[in-house]
């Protein structure tokens, strides 16, 4: 897939679910399923897919299985759209070891996120990002989200960064949509932003926003893509509309339990298995009943949606 390293702007838009890693019962990790899954996305409309991310419990896997998830990606999805792999590891010699693995393997891009555990400076943070990036002739998307890794990709270390020219994008999972006119002020002639906090996602849009890494897409992608398909067009109105009825499970995105919540919403949408690995464990009492709830709410809802294919998404 002819991927533009230096801007990295020709593959980074639309819409990308961050997929979910199936189990089967006895917790092993289920290649078929997992296959399955990618391979209905991708029919639905997405434009590419975050393998290993949050939502792919990606250190919750050894890297045998890691290394099976994306051989199993690669072969589902035959080049359709881009496959985008989480680097995500808790020492940097590690996850410079990974992406080279990964790029072996023929994964198109990289997210890569903090060193785990460790909060570092902004001159740590920038060593470990170019470290990797250094090992690796892929595009990278770094990722930026403090609530969950209490590590702030902040403005420091993103000049530290402007030279190394395979990094090339933010997913930016900040909660405060003013963090998007910030970033794109500074940066905008230099790193393309997507959008990675689902109940912010249409605002980042507005605010510039190339695309949006999506975690309830894997619930919903038909409405995901419409979304998408009607701000690139322009009909705010349709968007809006769309995004209301979605809002209520998008906040799911940006709560502890948000992979747990996730995969429940695929299992009672007939898309996956709420399976999950430990230290998770599904939900359960009055938090699963809460979410069942508006999960089936939303699906008893579903908005009609105009027939606008994503073909418009690179324009």
């Amino acid at each position: 897939m002819e991927v533009d390293v230096v801007s990295g702007s020709s593959m980074w838009t639309g819409v990308y679910p961050a997929a979910t890693t199936q189990f089967a019962a006895d917790g092993s990790v289920d290649i078929d399923a997992t296959q399955r899954g990618l391979v209905a996305l991708v029919e639905d409309g997405v434009d590419g897919l975050i393998l290993l991310g949050t939502c792919g419990e990606n250190n919750s896997l050894d890297v045998a299985e890691k290394h099976a998830v994306l051989r199993a990606g690669v072969e589902a999805v035959g080049g359709r759209v881009p496959l985008v792999c989480g680097v995500s590891e808790f020492t940097t010699h590690r996850a410079a070891a990974f992406a080279k693995e990964v790029e072996d393997i023929g994964v198109d891009a990289l997210m890569l996120l903090p060193a785990m555990v460790y909060v570092p400076t902004p001159n740590e943070l920038a060593t470990h990002f170019r470290t990797v990036a250094e090992a690796t002739g892929l595009p990278i998307m770094l990722y930026n989200n403090p609530p969950a890794y209490r590590v702030s990709v902040d403005f420091a270390t993103l000049e530290l960064l402007e030279p190394v020219t395979n990094i090339v994008a933010v997913k930016e999972s900040a909660p405060d949509p003013r963090r998007f006119t910030d970033v794109i002020n500074r940066f905008g002639d230099r790193y393309v932003v997507m959008a990675g906090l689902d109940d912010v996602a249409l605002e980042g849009m507005l605010l510039g926003a190339s695309g949006w890494v999506s975690g309830l897409t894997s619930a919903f992608p038909q409405e995901s893509v419409a979304l998408i398909a009607a701000v690139y067009r322009g009909d705010w109105e349709e968007a809006r509309r769309i995004y209301r009825w979605f809002m209520p499970l998008l906040h799911l995105d940006a709560e502890h339990d948000l992979v747990q919540s996730i995969k429940l919403a695929e299992e009672i949408m007939g898309r996956g298995s709420e399976r999950v690995r430990l230290p998770r464990l599904p939900l359960e009492g009055a938090r699963r009943a809460e979410v069942i709830a508006m999960v089936e709410k939303c699906a008893a809802t579903r908005p009609v949606l105009k027939a606008a294919p994503l073909e418009t998404a690179a324009a």
